[in-house]
């Protein structure tokens, strides 16, 4: 059964970067009636909204309240897709980050529950830390995972909260990699190289990527498992789509490409020189910086999914070129 047929959809983090992908997204489906919940703050991601269709706003920290009023004065919710956490992986206030991220995540997905409401969650690749214990989906490798930072201890705590209730026969958590695309502006450091380059490509006519402080990989050879922003939401929205499904779920690309790879596809996409510079990698994140990453999808393709995606040069291609140079959000 389609979950998105139920009744209306909330999206937490409605005005972030996959967040509002998705409310895209289903509107290019058809849907409209779609509940946006986020932080608006000062930053400028409200620009993300501007083109998008959806019935209602609310601030995040009003949500659960709205929800759980008597009569409920949001109507019938049938599918929650929550992407709204602090997903600052430099982010240091612990506190914050288990009251942003755990607690109330275990809230919503409580209210969802109850309610029978489709209930699909962000986790991150970040649970896994270095990689040393494996990017395995499965929820029964939780335990063994050791997170480098705050922000990925604080997903994983959910994760680990989610399978001691029994909840991941019904519920879906998504562990995404390193996902870029249109969007994402308003997030500062936490931007993509795809975003930053194209700044500092514009600015210096040249790309600086971190050295590397491990002998088995030479400068701009770390690797990640990059992955667009439209594949991302496709992928997500399928377990809206196929309600049979629970559990965790890697969602990545299922390749690994390094940052040279990724800087050389942004300058083919300006038709440009790659020109990189090399600098030193910060003391801060030095002790916790993932050298490889790589989604194993094996799990997500046996649910169904087609397991298409775009390869890394059409992606950054269409990103760079009818986005980032014309300065276009999703939906314009």
């Amino acid at each position: 059964m389609n979950a998105l047929e139920k009744g209306a959809i909330l999206v937490t983090g409605g005005a972030g970067f996959i967040g509002s992908a998705l409310v895209w997204r289903l509107n290019e489906k058809g849907f409209d009636d779609i509940v946006v919940s986020d932080f608006l703050g000062t930053e400028e991601k409200w620009r993300n909204l501007v083109p998008l269709a959806f019935r209602d706003y609310i601030e995040a920290d009003e949500l659960i309240a709205r929800l759980e009023s008597d009569p409920p004065c949001l109507g019938e919710i049938g599918t929650v897709l929550h992407l709204g956490a602090c997903s600052a992986t430099t982010e240091t206030d612990a506190g914050y980050l288990v009251r942003n991220n755990f607690e109330y995540t275990k809230r919503l997905a409580s209210w969802a529950f109850e309610r029978g409401a489709r209930f699909i969650y962000a986790s991150s690749a970040a649970t896994y830390g270095d990689g040393a214990n494996g990017m395995d989906d499965d929820i029964d490798s939780l335990q063994a995972l050791r997170p480098l930072n705050m922000y990925g201890y604080s997903k994983h705590l959910f994760d680990l909260y989610a399978r001691r209730k029994g909840w991941f026969k019904k519920i879906v958590g998504l562990k995404y990699f390193n996902v870029y695309g249109p969007n994402e502006n308003h997030k500062g450091d936490m931007r993509s190289l795809v975003n930053k380059a194209f700044g500092q490509i514009l600015e210096t006519g040249k790309v600086r990527l971190f050295r590397s402080d491990k002998p088995e990989y030479r400068d701009g050879e770390q690797m990640r498992d990059f992955l667009y922003v439209k594949d991302a939401v496709d992928m997500t929205l399928h377990f809206a789509e196929n309600t049979s499904e629970g559990g965790l779920f890697n969602i990545g690309s299922g390749e690994a490409n390094t940052w040279l790879t990724l800087t050389e596809a942004i300058f083919d996409a300006l038709d440009r020189k790659p020109d990189i510079e090399f600098i030193d990698m910060p003391e801060s994140i030095r002790e916790k910086y993932q050298y490889h990453t790589c989604a194993d999808i094996t799990r997500l393709l046996e649910t169904g999914y087609d397991g298409k995606y775009r390869p890394l040069p059409d992606a950054v291609a269409d990103y760079v070129q009818n986005y980032l140079v014309p300065g276009r959000h999703l939906g314009e």
